[in-house]
């Protein structure tokens, strides 16, 4: 513990030309004698939407029992190590995704349950969940939101476009935020903070690395903490090298294939390392405190992608139109365990292993993962597979399974999201009220 009168501001960071490195919350940011809820470096919610496409085969989600004591289901089987900060939500019905054009509207109603003909373009109607948060959370963070994704575009509707089908984010009623998914532009826009494009790609080319640019103030930092915090900066630092390393690594794998048929030019190839250096991206981000308000899609809508390496070399899309056969219900159950996996490994694990103030970073989370569709064969809303892992500060439960009356609005978990991570929201779209039970 930092013991004299002098502390560290929460806001320190490691400056070297062109490159920022935050750094995660440290004892020497709390004064001596203080407690930690007193002072500025208190943890404070972080927010995060994950979504998947195409919804989930519902018997494989949901548990048959609710309560504490339920089994968990297949698909959420990977999240079991982490049961005490798992809150499966079910029975819930999203009104404003209903649509004849589902996939054209499916992922931008998702945080707004509110269609397009039901927004007049003033006031809050159609803002998605997580941009009313950043108004309130994020205001006092480098970037006050992150929109992420694998994927760019999605499906377009003859009504209304392809903003409401390539993202979940909407900062106004009509303004659709793009996603970014090349994990490189993702990095330096958490870390390399040059003043132009170019000074920002002269770093890129001449080391590939920014932590080479603030190794000096790395090493006189680390001389004035304690040996706890010496340790924390030290894992902290590896973990953004090997994550810098990785996305270099992928840069070069997808330049290597940029020659071949229809490879996308600077995506990388494996899907499973770009969803996990995604994901331990917006982990950093939450430790860094460059923001406190992630949205996340794993694949977009329409998605044609293959899943070759579990033995799924069928077409994500066409194979979730499944008809109930069952070998095809097999196979989509596979897909969405494997996102289910990887959410798991990489994203809730190491929030869960990344030390934060009195608690983990998990204990000071609040994530939905979940999806806008149901049953992807009938292209329903009804009911929406939703899990929320964390504890929002101690302000959720965890650990149960809660089952709703039919047609219970979709609106009541994100008011509830809101509310319990600071966000004062008394109104949001078709909302009847909280989920007091979460």
């Amino acid at each position: 513990m930092f013991i004299t009168k002098k502390h560290l501001s929460r806001r320190t960071v490691l400056r070297g030309l062109g490159a920022s490195i935050s750094l995660p919350l440290l004892d020497a940011m709390i004064p001596a004698g203080t407690a930690l809820a007193n002072t500025a470096a208190k943890p404070a919610p972080r927010l995060a939407f994950v979504y998947f496409p195409h919804g989930a085969v519902m018997d494989r989600w949901s548990p048959t029992a609710t309560g504490r004591d339920f089994e968990i289901s297949p698909i959420l089987a990977p999240l079991e190590p982490f049961r005490s900060h798992l809150t499966i939500v079910s029975g819930l019905r999203n009104k404003g995704g209903e649509s004849s054009d589902p996939h054209g509207i499916i992922a931008g109603t998702w945080l707004s349950c509110v269609g397009p003909k039901d927004r007049d373009g003033t006031g809050d109607r159609g803002i998605t969940a997580d941009q009313l948060a950043a108004r309130y959370i994020g205001q006092d963070t480098p970037l006050p939101s992150l929109e992420l994704s694998t994927e760019t575009g999605g499906p377009c509707s003859s009504a209304v476009g392809c903003g409401f089908g390539s993202t979940v984010s909407f900062r106004t009623p009509f303004q659709p935020l793009p996603m970014e998914n090349n994990p490189r532009k993702v990095f330096y826009q958490l870390f390399g903070q040059g003043d132009t494009s170019e000074e920002r790609r002269a770093i890129i080319e001449e080391t590939g690395s920014i932590l080479d640019f603030v190794t000096d103030r790395a090493v006189s930092l680390q001389r004035r903490l304690g040996p706890a915090d010496r340790t924390r900066v030290s894992d902290y630092l590896d973990s953004v090298r090997e994550i810098e390393r990785r996305i270099q690594k992928l840069m070069q794998s997808g330049a290597a294939n940029a020659d071949l048929p229809d490879a996308p030019v600077g995506i990388p190839s494996d899907f499973a390392e770009h969803l996990g250096v995604m994901f331990e991206l917006m982990a950093l981000a939450f430790q860094a405190n460059q923001t406190r308000v992630i949205s996340f899609m794993m694949a977009k809508e329409v998605s044609m992608r293959t899943y070759n390496q579990i033995g799924v070399p069928d077409a994500f899309h066409p194979l979730s139109h499944h008809q109930n056969d069952p070998a095809k219900l097999d196979k989509l159950v596979r897909i969405q365990t494997y996102h289910t996996d990887i959410f798991a490994r990489r994203f809730v694990k190491r929030l869960a292993e990344m030390e934060d103030g009195d608690g983990t970073m998990l204990d000071h989370s609040l994530i939905l993962f979940g999806s806008n569709m149901s049953n992807s064969d009938l292209h329903n809303n009804d009911p929406l597979p939703s899990a929320i892992l964390g504890r929002g500060c101690g302000r959720v439960k965890g650990g149960q399974h809660l089952k709703y009356p039919q047609d219970t609005p979709h609106a009541n978990l994100l008011v509830t999201l809101l509310n319990r991570a600071g966000v004062p929201i008394e109104s949001f779209a078709d909302a009847t009220g909280e989920l007091s039970e979460v």
